[in-house]
């Protein structure tokens, strides 16, 4: 099975000329590619999309950015580490993220079911990846979850860091939306369902570095099985390959974003809304045939050799309740999603996997 390609740009054209309509006033054509991005996230937990306000030249110039920053020395990017802030902001350091896989027991029971052709590969300790943490958007002037909308962290002698952030980053956040809107109509909910949940939330534009020179070794574990926890990610292309993803039926997939393209993962928060009716798209980061192929290439053409993903969280709000919505309160799994504050999800889920810093999981 492959992910379809959706282009954006009919339902932009429309929203366009008729900012308030909802999805009643929606002609066939346009409720069908609504319906295509509803089926496709609850069957895949994943979406590419083409959205012409997002330039394969933005995401080349984000990356050449990131590079640069990840090839800096060691105590350099250290000095941009807030663990005191659950690492929310500025550079969480290789060795510091845990795969869900590897502290999760029902997952760990589940993945040993199995067929082991689509079994991901065991990660042995923490993930040795970097990552930077750059939030997008407004944050509330009130909030009961402060350390979750922190100021940003700028590295000294990068001088365009923030316009390039922001750019790139407002881009992808625009394009969520847009999907959002439309997945929204699919499942049957109205337009701004979910968009009216997002205002104000703790989006974060989350690059991560994979060092290809010190662990570009086959089998490589990046990012070992997992899923997102928030609303849903979204992903420029990667210059080095590696990612799988693991559809509903259990199937695990290579992912190739086409260039010029981005793609869209389902995360915990979208399940929660919908009543367990789309779930949160489970993946790992490899190093496969395919990364070390394009090791070779790069390193012929003088190119880095750090892995850089240009991921952006799109969250709810921190303040909102998480709670299925609409038709899906009525659905057979609601009752496992009971009414929850998003900033509290939040806080639970990033203490599993060690990013509440030196607070203890307070």
């Amino acid at each position: 099975m492959q992910i379809p390609v959706i282009d954006l740009q009919p339902y932009l054209e429309f929203i366009g000329k008729f900012p308030i309509a909802d999805k009643d006033e929606f002609d066939s054509n346009l409720k069908s590619l609504c319906s295509e991005v509803s089926r496709t996230l609850k069957e895949t937990g994943a979406l590419l999309i083409k959205d012409p306000r997002c330039s394969a030249e933005d995401n080349d110039r984000f990356l050449d950015m990131m590079e640069k920053f990840f090839e800096m020395p060691h105590d350099f990017k250290r000095r941009q580490e807030r663990p005191h802030l659950h690492y929310q902001v500025g550079v969480t350091p290789e060795g510091v993220e845990v795969p869900r896989s590897l502290v999760d027991e029902e997952m760990q029971e589940k993945l040993k079911a199995m067929p082991k052709e689509f079994q991901p590969l065991t990660p042995t300790g923490p993930d040795p990846k970097w990552r930077y943490m750059w939030r997008i958007g407004p944050r509330p002037l009130s909030t009961r979850f402060k350390e979750l909308n922190s100021e940003p962290v700028i590295p000294e002698g990068f001088p365009e860091w923030k316009d390039t952030m922001d750019s790139w980053g407002y881009k992808m956040i625009s394009a969520i939306e847009a999907v959002a809107e439309m997945a929204a109509v699919g499942f049957g909910l109205q337009k701004d369902a979910f968009t009216s949940l997002m205002k104000q939330g703790p989006h974060l534009l989350a690059p991560t570095g994979s060092d290809l020179r010190s662990h570009g070794q086959i089998g490589t574990v990046f990012a070992g099985y997992h899923y997102d926890l928030n609303f849903l990610t979204i992903h420029g292309r990667s210059r080095f390959p590696g990612l799988s993803i693991w559809l509903r039926n259990g199937q695990k997939m290579d992912v190739k974003v086409p260039v010029g393209c981005l793609l869209i993962q389902t995360g915990k928060q979208i399940e929660w809304l919908t009543g367990g009716d789309c779930i949160a798209g489970m993946h790992e980061v490899v190093v496969t045939g395919r990364t070390i192929d394009a090791i070779k290439l790069a390193s012929e053409q003088k190119r880095s050799l750090w892995r850089v993903s240009s991921t952006l969280f799109a969250h709810i709000a921190s303040d909102a309740v998480l709670k299925p919505l609409g038709h899906f309160e009525d659905s057979p799994l609601a009752c496992k999603y009971p009414p929850l504050c998003a900033g509290e999800y939040v806080e639970k889920e990033l203490a599993v996997i060690n990013l509440k810093g030196s607070e203890g999981g307070a």
